[in-house]
């Protein structure tokens, strides 16, 4: 018997996330194809992104921030369902976070410092947010 349970917003987004995270390979790969070759790219060693256009290189760099990024919004949003402490502040912090990060992606990608750096942090005060929801801050 299939049990089904409603997702909250921060779950959603979290998937969603995650689901970013596994598709932001496929153009810079592509990318490393078109320039570098197949044979190269599936041999080894693997071959520098320095040789890529400067947008292949900035979705890389922005891909790894991704991943840097997933775990710890991943951890607060586990941690705020699993003690039942997710609430609409945790739905918010979320979003931000969500929201700051397909722009830190856009903005990384398109080579503008100040508005990723922005997204960045931005991002980061959504992760802040379900934080202090958790500790009771």
């Amino acid at each position: 018997m299939k049990v089904s349970i409603a997702m909250s917003i921060d779950m959603q987004l979290l998937a969603y996330s995650a689901f970013i995270c596994i598709l932001m390979w496929v153009p810079y790969i592509l990318l490393a194809i078109k320039t570098f070759g197949l044979g190269r790219m599936v041999g080894y060693p693997v071959p520098s992104y320095e040789g890529l256009p400067q947008w292949g290189q900035r979705l890389y760099r922005a891909h790894m921030n991704l991943v840097e990024n997933l775990a710890p919004f991943a951890a607060l949003v586990l941690i705020a369902h699993v003690t039942g402490m997710a609430n609409e502040t945790t739905a918010l912090g979320a979003r931000i976070f969500f929201w700051a990060r397909i722009a830190q992606i856009v903005l990384h990608t398109a080579g503008i410092p100040w508005g990723r750096t922005l997204a960045f942090a931005t991002g980061w005060a959504g992760n802040i947010i379900i934080f202090s929801q958790i500790m009771g801050y």
